[in-house]
């Protein structure tokens, strides 16, 4: 069961700026990579994944999504979240 943790953003997004350094927390806590994708550079997600918003943090187990936020989401809600898919 392989977990995943994708964060896609964009140059600009004020909130991408402020969900960088609770990525880094949360990867530090957990000992994983969440993986930065610029949404803009890399269109062929936006489609895939439906997204809409940056930021957009999507958990995938196994390359299902178990868990999606849209928008600034706290440590203890992503660490939380993730967890649960360990």
């Amino acid at each position: 069961m392989a977990v995943t943790v994708l964060c896609f953003s964009q140059e600009g997004c004020m909130g991408c700026v402020e969900q960088e350094p609770i990525n880094r927390e949360v990867e530090a806590a957990l000992g994983l990579r969440i993986q930065e994708i610029d949404a803009v550079k890399s269109p062929h997600f936006i489609k895939e994944y439906a997204l809409r918003v940056t930021p957009t943090i999507l958990v995938l187990r196994d390359g299902q999504v178990k868990e999606r936020f849209e928008g600034v989401v706290h440590r203890e809600e992503l660490e939380g979240a993730i967890r649960k898919h360990l």
